[in-house]
């Protein structure tokens, strides 16, 4: 495989595909070994050639209002004009997009990627510290974030200075009246947008007015970097890992065959439920369903399972993208059971381990899998996923992607043998090029001969499936999203009555895994519900330990460092003692 520039960091180092691979023999029919050059050379020529080919079929839905292809592509392309000529901002800039799944946020996306911008990704749930150290290191120009979480957006300008916000609301992109009605909703009456004051913000609508016959073709580059998509990579911490326009378009075109083999192109109905923001729902709903010609059925707040399931009834959706977690939630819904799923043909669940009994219950509802894959941020993000013409291996993550290479490593760096546990490492197009601006943390990931360091313990079988068996880094997996424990110990610890904090999960029937710190007083008069409604003000709310336990001390190593293994196994002796 050839890419347009050999010189790119985010290259395969050597062709996938020229050795004979067990898992080859897994490819649906017609999907080949290494995949195709991609035709585009970037995210904006790929929506744009998405909205010559589909035109007016329907694209994007969301609180009732629609958009279709060439409306996308349109509003886009008036946003990079706007983005270029009135603000001034120019190819390499970085823009912060902070929202959940709106109608506004696949028209600012491409609108900032036709401008050649760098989108950073922003959990509207951030509290106003953990924003703060993104705007901090990413040096945005630029934030589109929804008023609901302006206010914490303007805390964090009072040190962090962006020349550039603009406010969107929640139905920016529905026809009148429903724009201002939702609007007005929004804020008067569900009491959903805080008092904020931020003097020079822009209203998002303002963008729309941009000339679109204005605008300049930046010139964007395949090799030229798209997101900043924040993770905390395999020690936690603030880093960005830098995807390039390459990496994404490939990783799309190496799982549109899985797509192809059940569902027909320009003519499916996907449920977007996972937060466009997260890099899974990014790269298969708003960048891969757009470009196979699918219909995303944005889902804005998925935690409202009543009004979710009405979507799904109202849908009748040929595919669905969801959590574990998620799907647990449906099927503990009444009217779910309800449902019409006779059009279902593929359901993926991303973000964390299926849960067994969940895929076992979701058949016996919906007559119907739920395909487990694997992926990470650091791969943009899939690497393997189980055969979708194929009844999926439970407890297996699939097989690697076309033009994907695997290897399990032992601590040498050496291949163990097959079925034998060890650090699963990856190469292909879809590997970042590196952590922004931190290149030795970089180099502790990434080899000179590109295979990427995954940090997650697994085996592979003699027919090449892939079985993730442990975490060698130390990530709490909670509904999907990634949680540091180094995050949540250093926020206990800036209490000033605590003494030392260790984080380890601890399993939630509802979460997967959720959050348990152990604390070190400092100070006797501590309190959990002190420590609790501390950390509230420094994490969001998924990273928020559920469970706090003081401690006389810590398990550490010979050198002091906190020994979390130890923590996980003082947790297990307990959930094993019988109660007396």
């Amino acid at each position: 495989m050839t890419t347009p520039d050999s010189t790119s960091p985010a290259r395969p180092h050597d062709p996938v595909g020229d050795e004979d691979r067990a898992w080859y023999a897994f490819y649906p029919p017609g999907v080949p070994r290494v995949i195709d050059v991609p035709a585009e050379p970037s995210l904006g020529a790929m929506a744009a050639g998405a909205a010559e080919r589909y035109g007016d079929r329907v694209a994007f839905s969301n609180l009732g209002g629609t958009l279709s292809f060439r409306e996308v592509d349109a509003a886009a392309t008036a946003v990079a004009s706007y983005l270029q000529k009135e603000l001034g901002l120019a190819k390499g800039d970085r823009i912060v997009l902070q929202m959940p799944n709106l109608l506004q946020y696949p028209v600012a996306l491409y609108g900032a990627l036709r401008a050649g911008l760098i989108v950073v990704n922003a959990n509207p749930l951030y509290t106003a510290d953990e924003l703060a150290k993104v705007v901090a290191d990413a040096q945005p120009k630029a934030i589109v974030v929804l008023a609901n979480f302006a206010d914490k957006l303007e805390r964090v300008l009072a040190d962090h200075p962006i020349e550039h916000v603009i406010i969107t609301e929640v139905g920016d992109l529905l026809h009148q009246p429903k724009r201002a009605i939702v609007n007005l909703v929004a804020k008067r009456v569900k009491k959903m947008v805080p008092a904020y004051s931020i003097p020079r913000a822009l209203p998002f609508r303002a963008m729309l007015g941009g000339d679109p016959a204005a605008f300049t073709d930046p010139g964007v580059q395949p090799t030229d970097v798209a997101f900043l998509q924040y993770t905390g990579g395999t020690t936690g911490g603030t880093k960005a890992a830098v995807l390039t326009h390459w990496n994404l378009l490939c990783n799309q075109e190496q799982f549109i065959g899985q797509l192809r083999a059940v569902l027909e192109e320009a003519n499916s109905t996907v449920v977007a439920a996972l937060p466009l923001y997260h890099v899974f729902a990014l790269t298969v709903n708003c960048i891969g369903f757009f470009r196979f010609g699918g219909h995303n059925v944005l889902i804005t707040n998925p935690r409202d399972i009543p009004g979710f399931v009405k979507t799904l009834d109202a849908s009748k959706p040929d595919a669905l993208v969801l959590v574990s977690t998620l799907a647990g939630a449906l099927m503990d819904n009444e009217d779910f059971a309800k449902l019409d799923f006779s059009n279902v043909k593929i359901s993926v669940a991303g973000g964390m381990a299926l849960r067994s009994a969940v895929g076992a219950r979701w058949r016996e509802m919906t007559d119907s899998d739920i395909i487990e894959g694997y992926g990470l941020t650091e791969a943009s993000p899939v690497v393997s996923v189980n055969p979708t013409h194929l009844p999926p291996r439970v407890g297996t993550i699939g097989v690697p992607l076309p033009s994907t290479d695997v290897r399990v490593l032992d601590d040498e760096g050496n291949e163990v043998a097959l079925g034998e546990p060890g650090e699963l490492a990856v190469r292909g197009p879809q590997v970042m090029s590196g952590y922004w601006h931190k290149p030795e943390e970089t180099a502790a990931v990434i080899t000179d001969d590109g295979w990427l360091l995954t940090g997650d313990v697994a085996t592979l079988d003699e027919d090449g499936y892939l079985r993730i068996v442990d975490r060698k880094k130390e990530i709490i997996v909670v509904s999907g999203f990634n949680v540091y424990p180094g995050d949540i110990e250093d926020a206990a610890m800036l209490h000033p009555k605590v003494s030392e904090a260790g984080a380890i999960p601890v399993p939630d029937d509802h979460a997967g895994e959720v959050p348990k710190v152990f604390v070190v007083k400092r100070d006797d008069s501590l309190t959990e519900a002190e420590l609790a409604a501390f950390l509230k003000e420094r994490l969001t709310g998924y990273k928020r330990p559920r469970h706090i336990e003081f401690i006389d001390e810590l398990p550490k190593t010979n050198v002091g460092k906190v020994l979390r293994r130890g923590l996980r196994e003082l947790e297990e002796s307990r959930s094993q003692t019988p109660a007396s």
